[in-house]
């Protein structure tokens, strides 16, 4: 499965993530601990959640690989398990956070907010005003797959914490080993084989390869057809960028983190106004100008660069970042065999680094708003969907039929007996799942449990890609930038800062790789850019939450 798990501070537009609603923050009844009946709920663990069927209104974002969620086999389950009934609204998967940041603005939400990645810094403001519900004492009195989560997470409670000790959204955990070396780069061997190259391992020799990749017609059809190195675009505020040219490239000149972040020497830096990025931004812009690289890394989604792995003519591409093959090519196709995975390379200056994530939390993947009628019974609805057969529901199907229990013998990623084997392929159109979407809970020995099978090869080759080629090379965890918490004033004043360096940076990149704006003579006047935008008062603020992250420790 492709989603990585992994928190970040990302942020939506300050007008619209500073607005909010000012009714008071709704707490469950201060009935008795066993009379669940005051909250219109039946007790802990029993279903279904409420006598009479109860209406929800749902927005969740969008996914171009789930045909309807209304009459998904999923939310049948849910449904018919619970007696809610969810009322839908989808938001656009590629400007799901503007269509929040409207809803918010206008007071025009839902009673639930599912997979819309609500940030802790938005859950902290939200929170503090009353529009986002706090769920402490809901997890208390109800929270049975939350709590057996906590036991298995030791750093989950922590994490799904705010500063004001409020919990107020359910995460995704998704303890995802290959996904921990998300920023990968995949390689045509077959191509490779056929030129008789060896795989690169350093910039210099990488350039090389695409170059024969560009001028040797690997794939045999007399046409100068090869496009040797293509990506696509991203959210550049999001935490992995799964098919962009710089996590992967990058990390060959500058270590950084999956945010671009790095702690060294106890303090907080960012990788792209270090000298090491602008030699970076030289070397991508060498390979553009010699036509190395395609124009439409820059502008293209991941459907379309899927749509040019799928050539049906030929193969033509020849290398792609991504966190697995499934990004650019059908799995299932017979291509699939044809790309490995490229091990970090290594720079001119000996930098060869793979970007690590160690916490597997995806945040704000379920979150009640005071529109909520029935705040007990939206929680539950959350807590049911952390259980293993509820997530198995929701990011594979339905058992028997897209999963299934593991038979005695059947060996899991780890060697261990498997306890579940999984009986189609990811990432296809379909309507019986929810393509991993919203709350649920994969933990390690959940992932490591899946039967390593032959025939479905993906789980397998990406754990061991990830295994051999990435850990030898994993950035020292202790550099990794920890999810941070922010006061509501450091996370309103970030606001204002934390997206205009995003858009800039990408925006930078793009150009300088292109050729549109001349690196050298431009960088001077890009660092001034970012110190306009306060990149020093957002470094400090950083700097002053990890200090009280390391006090801790």
């Amino acid at each position: 499965m492709k989603k990585s798990a992994a928190i970040v501070v990302s942020m939506l537009t300050v007008t619209s993530l500073l607005a909010s609603a000012c009714s008071s923050p709704k707490e469950p009844s201060k009935a008795s601990p066993g009379a669940a009946t005051a909250d219109q709920v039946s007790e802990a663990g029993v279903f279904p959640i409420t006598k009479e069927k109860t209406k929800m209104k749902v927005m969740i974002k969008g996914s171009s690989i789930v045909e309807n969620f209304a009459t998904n086999e999923f939310t049948k389950w849910l449904e018919d398990k619970t007696n809610i009934q969810l009322e839908w609204e989808v938001a656009p998967e590629k400007s799901f956070q503007e269509k929040l940041n409207v809803a918010m603005a206008s007071g025009d939400y839902p009673d639930i907010l599912i997979n819309m990645s609500v940030t802790p810094i938005q859950q902290s403001i939200y929170g503090k005003d009353g529009v986002f519900v706090p769920l402490n004492s809901y997890i208390e009195k109800y929270g049975v797959e939350t709590k057996k989560m906590w036991t298995q997470v030791s750093y989950a409670k922590d994490l799904m914490t705010m500063p004001d000790g409020k919990i107020y959204s359910l995460p995704q955990i998704n303890q995802c080993y290959h996904c921990s070396y998300g920023q990968k780069m995949f390689i045509n061997q077959t191509w490779l084989t056929k030129l008789g190259l060896q795989m690169p391992t350093t910039t210099d020799e990488f350039y090389q390869v695409l170059k024969a990749f560009k001028e040797k017609d690997p794939n045999g059809n007399g046409k100068a057809d090869e496009i040797p190195l293509v990506g696509a675009i991203g959210s550049p505020s999001t935490s992995i960028q799964q098919t962009q040219l710089d996590p992967f490239i990058m990390s060959a000149f500058v270590e950084k983190d999956f945010t671009y972040k790095l702690v060294k020497d106890g303090k907080v830096q960012v990788a792209f106004n270090q000298p090491e990025w602008k030699e970076g931004l030289k070397y991508l812009n060498k390979l553009y100008k010699e036509g190395l690289i395609a124009s439409q890394s820059f502008t293209q989604d991941k459907n379309q660069l899927k749509q040019m792995g799928m050539n049906p003519d030929a193969a033509i591409i020849g290398a792609v970042p991504a966190q697995n093959q499934g990004n650019f090519i059908e799995i299932d196709s017979a291509r699939f065999k044809d790309y490995v995975a490229v091990p970090p390379l290594k720079g001119p200056t000996g930098v060869r680094s793979a970007p690590f994530q160690p916490y597997y939390i995806l945040q704000g993947q379920f979150v009640i708003t005071d529109k909520a009628k029935n705040p007990a019974a939206a929680f539950r609805l959350a807590d049911l969907m952390m259980s293993e057969e509820a997530t198995l529901r929701s990011t594979v199907g339905r058992p028997g039929q897209e999963w299934d229990k593991a038979a005695p013998g059947e060996l899991g990623l780890d060697g261990k007996q498997a306890q579940w084997k999984q009986l189609t392929t990811f990432g296809k159109l379909q309507n019986v799942h929810w393509a991993q979407a919203g709350p649920s809970s994969r933990t390690n020995e959940f992932r490591l449990g899946q039967y390593a099978d032959p025939k479905l090869p993906l789980e397998t080759i990406l754990y061991n890609e990830s295994k051999q080629k990435y850990e030898p090379y994993q950035l020292d965890p202790k550099k990794v930038v920890p999810p941070l918490f922010f006061t509501n004033e450091q996370s309103e004043e970030l606001a204002n800062i934390e997206k205009v360096i995003a858009d800039y940076r990408s925006e930078f990149f793009a150009k300088s790789v292109t050729g549109s704006v001349d690196i050298e003579k431009e960088w001077s006047n890009y660092l001034a850019t970012l110190d306009k935008m306060n990149i020093k008062r957002y470094l400090e603020i950083h700097q002053q939450a990890y200090d009280a992250w390391a006090s801790k420790k």
